[in-house]
């Protein structure tokens, strides 16, 4: 077992009750609870469907931690709701690159990315499961809105994991859209209530 998901394991059963956390945008649709862990002939059956490997650090998570609910947006996909994207090609005008479902007709042929987060209308947040960004989380947009960003985190558990450290931190991260700023500005422990009240 990966050494982070005891302490995953902690931070997130103790994330409710910061009084000082950030509020995430989707977290009073997952209460910081995870869905039932999958077992590993779910996971092997997925990987044989859809003819890919799951990244080590994401199916680790589906199988010790809890295979849907808390996570950054409104939460984690149950296995069998995420979906395979491909990138679109670069367009000539240099306007950003959006995502295809990879059984649409017009899908590119090419590395695959596996939709795990729901972020909401055509946002996207994906893990990528081919390819150079294998294992690497990253956001876009399959309209093309907005252009596609990677996360610097190494794999799922240490972007998940930093996820959870802004959230009990109570820092916004504009890069994910982690924290509503309208809750932020105007709770108890928020800038405006700092400003009031400054530490001696």
């Amino acid at each position: 077992m990966d050494h982070r998901i005891p302490r995953i394991r902690t931070k997130l059963a103790r994330m409710p009750y910061q009084p000082q956390r950030s509020h995430s945008m989707g977290a009073e649709r997952h209460q910081f609870r995870l869905g039932a862990r999958i077992g590993s002939a779910q996971a092997d059956a997925f990987e044989a469907e859809h003819h890919i490997a799951l990244p080590t650090a994401y199916r680790e998570f589906l199988l010790r931690l809890g295979g849907s609910g808390a996570g950054p947006f409104y939460g984690l996909l149950p296995l069998e709701e995420c979906r395979l994207f491909t990138m679109n090609a670069k367009a000539q005008d240099g306007s950003p690159r959006g995502f295809t479902h990879v059984f649409h007709p017009s899908a590119m042929r090419g590395d695959r990315f596996l939709h795990i987060v729901e972020m909401g209308c055509t946002d996207l947040c994906l893990i990528g499961v081919t390819g150079p960004l294998a294992g690497r989380m990253l956001t876009g947009n399959a309209d093309s809105f907005w252009s596609a960003n990677v996360s610097s985190a190494r794999d799922f558990l240490s972007w998940y994991e930093r996820w959870l450290n802004h959230m009990g931190d109570g820092k916004d991260n504009a890069a994910l859209g982690l924290t509503s700023p309208p809750i932020v500005a105007s709770a108890r422990w928020g800038p405006r209530a700092r400003a009031r009240n400054p530490r001696p």
